[in-house]
């Protein structure tokens, strides 16, 4: 069974992140003239479901949404204009919370450019002042249509509020639900960037896309997120069912060289080299080490590693399932991580001996772990073995023009 979210008004929305789990290496009337979604009030009249019309130079208010209708989109626009005049204020609200707007053509319309929240009733107040120096209040009322949760799409966002990342972290945005209309989400899905960056969307599935700059963060970047689909249409009769803004940083930049010929680890940080570590990685032909950019995922201190969760058998000759697996830094989804491996220090700067994981000392792989962050990059180079698409984030072993065809606007 599917976990879904409740709304804020219902209950307080828990952030799912996305789990891991391989473990081991490898209504009403209008007045006469008004369209069928038109409510209209004018001066003189006793709000927007009654008078007898404007007198001249008075303002006449209007809204896209007809008097006490019924099962509105939660994707609906609302829209107030004014005519023979200027709106003063215009305000949307529900027990769910006010929906914001804004002023249009110097006061003469008003649009919505929050989404509705579903299930609610919302009230339209608007005020005007007429040519005639007359104020005319003009109130009306609607129903939006009430949805169920898997009616509802929820995004889930990474990197995380406040957190610093590595200069090959993607933006994240994990849907739970199929986003069929990509192109109507995208538009209402930003990332803004102090220093500005150019970049990109990119569409994994429906339910996944990432954006990242056209080359790695510049260190100290800060980026904004800004997911505001809430009541965007996601096609096949799902909406988006909540906003989400996060904000972080971009810190240092590690970049991590790894040679599989040579057997060893260059580590820079901000252009210099820190060290240079023996290192040791898949034994080839059975179980090679992927060449391509590689981008740290998640951090252990400790884990457990057992072949089975890669296919391999625990009671075969090539199975193993070994606790207390110190600084393991995952960097592909099918079981690659950089971690200590100190049964394997003699072949170590000499000899590929791994299944797939790059093994370190103890005390080499707790250094490299203490001054690494989620995002960091390690560019994989010495085998014939590429990286798969989707095998982690890959974002960075997909060309710039490739990456930006990616993109539902392109």
């Amino acid at each position: 069974m599917r976990s879904r979210h409740l709304r804020p008004a219902a209950a307080a929305v828990s952030l799912l992140l996305t789990t891991l789990a391989l473990t081991a290496c490898d209504a009403g009337s209008a007045l006469p003239g008004a369209g069928p979604d038109d409510t209209t009030a004018a001066a003189g009249s006793a709000g927007a479901d009654g008078g007898s019309g404007a007198e001249a130079g008075a303002a006449v208010v209007s809204t896209n949404v007809r008097q006490n209708a019924s099962d509105v989109p939660v994707s609906k626009v609302v829209t107030v204009e004014v005519a023979d005049g200027t709106l003063d204020s215009v305000k949307v609200t529900s027990p769910a919370g006010a929906v914001q707007g804004e002023m249009a053509d110097g006061g003469a319309a008003w649009s919505s450019t929050g989404g509705l929240e579903p299930g609610v009733t919302y009230t339209v107040r608007s005020v005007a002042t007429g040519e005639d120096g007359e104020s005319v209040r003009a109130s009306s009322r609607f129903s939006t249509q009430a949805l169920t949760l898997d009616q509802q799409v929820y995004p889930s966002v990474s990197p995380l509020q406040g957190e610093e990342v590595g200069v090959g972290m993607p933006v994240i945005v994990n849907f739970d639900l199929p986003v069929t209309d990509r192109a109507s989400f995208e538009r209402h899905m930003s990332v803004q960037t102090t220093p500005k960056q150019a970049g990109s969307w990119y569409w994994l599935s429906d339910n996944i896309a990432h954006w990242r700059p056209k080359t790695y963060w510049k260190p100290g970047t800060q980026v904004s997120v800004d997911v505001d689909v809430n009541g965007v249409e996601a096609g096949n009769g799902l909406y988006g069912q909540e906003s989400r803004n996060v904000d972080f940083t971009v810190g240092d930049a590690n970049i991590y060289k790894v040679d599989m010929v040579s057997h060893e680890m260059k580590v820079f940080s901000n252009g210099e080299l820190l060290r240079t570590l023996p290192i040791t990685t898949g034994e080839q032909p059975k179980f090679t080490t992927r060449t391509g950019v590689k981008v740290i995922m998640e951090m252990f201190d400790s884990k457990t590693m057992n072949s089975e969760t890669v296919g391999i058998p625990n009671d075969s000759a090539d199975g193993y399932n070994i606790d207390n697996v110190q600084w393991a830094m995952r960097v592909t989804n099918s079981g690659e991580f950089i971690h200590a491996a100190p049964w394997s220090v003699s072949s170590q700067g000499n000899a590929n001996v791994s299944h797939g994981c790059t093994g370190l000392s103890t005390e080499d792989a707790g250094w490299l772990y203490s001054m690494s962050k989620r995002g960091d990059v390690v560019e994989y180079t010495g085998s014939d073995r590429p990286m798969e698409p989707g095998n982690g984030w890959t974002d960075w072993n997909v060309s710039w023009p490739e990456y930006q065809t990616g993109s539902a606007l392109s």
